[in-house]
């Protein structure tokens, strides 16, 4: 079975392994320049960056260090690699590199992608490989929107709006141009799209990598999970009579309907009229769980979702209170793939209700909360399989 929910909760090891962050977004989004500023912070010092290739950014006058043809180590302690073949082979052999003590003790790994990619295969990569899996966790995903041309993009590149919709942070570029006068309204489509990310303004890819990065489950700082900023489970509630959880800042004047999910199912959308027709498809939902969670009941519920429709899952998060289990476990999905999922240290607060925040497209709330609740209740379930049979 692809979605490997099924083994019982793992230890608290495996959110301690090295942090992977994927930096993505579009051709001329102020990526490359971000990264070159990026490569040179001060805060960079123990991090590794895997790119295509080293040329794209400009490197060459400043390196501190060549270690090999492929490896350079910058003046800030930023350890920059070329990916070589595919990425698991450079993230395998950085690794080893690393045990053996050929290049620094590097502690997160950033890997910047090429301009149109789907984050998802490379989210993948970390889940599907055994050894990359035992060494690396994903911790988070930094989406580059460009505030000149963003708004367009998402109008026309599906890719675009699924960068937006599964980041953890979202950095908006080029802010300082006089053609950025609409960014109020594309944060505010962004926020739609993806109500939990932090939506950073930069100019001339001027940031703090300390904003970007440590977005995952685990605070280097404090050494401890930060549930809640990983999860964000406050950003996803519905509001009023709304049951979809993402209807904050929407932009009103273009109509959002909120009706995915019945006849999207074509790539494009299908009204060439609605600027915003790809962003319907894509919708955040939290949901909670008053009781503690039966695990077998729960990761066969979770593995049928992902087999049957994994494409859709663009993103999984959630924090679960599993009967006989005294600490709270992590788990973390992209489609039909899921880290193992982890026993945490403790509880953030008095709250221990399970919260599961899903990234979907093309999939309704309703049909969360329904199928989720036929899991809960085997009774009805035989029911239904009967009646299928």
């Amino acid at each position: 079975m692809v979605a490997r929910m099924s083994n019982a909760p793992s230890s608290d090891e495996g959110w301690i392994s090295i942090p992977v962050s994927v930096l993505t977004g579009f051709l001329g989004s102020g990526k490359t320049t971000l990264l070159g500023k990026l490569l040179r912070h001060p805060g960079m010092g123990e991090t590794a960056v895997l790119i295509n290739e080293f040329g794209e950014v400009g490197l060459d006058h400043e390196l501190l260090e060549k270690i090999d043809s492929e490896t350079v180590v910058m003046s800030s302690g930023c350890l920059c690699c070329t990916i070589r073949g595919d990425l698991v082979n450079s993230l395998r052999s950085l690794y080893f590199r690393r045990v053996r003590g050929e290049v620094p003790p590097f502690k997160r790994v950033v890997i910047e992608t090429t301009g149109l990619a789907d984050p998802a295969p490379i989210l993948h990569t970390l889940m599907e490989d055994p050894i990359l899996e035992a060494y690396f966790r994903l911790d988070s995903v930094v989406s580059t929107v460009d505030s000149v041309n963003g708004w367009s993009q998402l109008d026309t590149q599906f890719e675009s709006v699924k960068q937006a919709a599964v980041a953890d942070r979202i950095v908006l570029t080029k802010t300082d141009l006089p053609e950025a006068k609409e960014t109020q309204r594309l944060e505010a489509r962004l926020r739609g799209l993806n109500p939990a990310a932090p939506i950073l303004r930069v100019v001339q890819g001027e940031v703090d990598p300390a904003l970007l990065f440590n977005a995952g489950l685990y605070d280097p700082a404090t050494k401890t999970a930060d549930v809640q900023g990983w999860l964000k489970a406050e950003a996803y509630e519905p509001h009023g009579h709304h049951h979809h959880g993402h209807d904050h800042g929407h932009d009103h004047e273009h109509g959002h309907g909120h009706d995915h999910g019945h006849h999207h199912h074509d790539h494009d959308g299908q009204d060439p009229h609605d600027v915003n027709r790809h962003d319907k498809r894509i919708a955040a939902t939290c949901l909670t769980i008053d009781e503690p969670i039966d695990w077998d009941s729960f990761s066969l519920w979770l593995g049928s979702l992902a087999r049957y429709r994994g494409e859709d899952l663009l993103r999984i998060k959630g924090i679960l209170n599993v009967a006989g289990e005294d600490r709270p476990v992590a788990i973390h999905g992209v489609q039909h793939l899921f880290h193992p999922p982890a026993r945490l240290p403790g509880w953030p607060g008095a709250d221990r209700r399970s919260r599961i925040v899903f990234i979907t497209r093309d999939i309704e709330r309703r049909f969360l909360e329904e199928s989720l609740a036929s899991y809960r209740d085997p009774a009805k379930r035989l029911a239904e399989m009967r009646g299928q049979s």
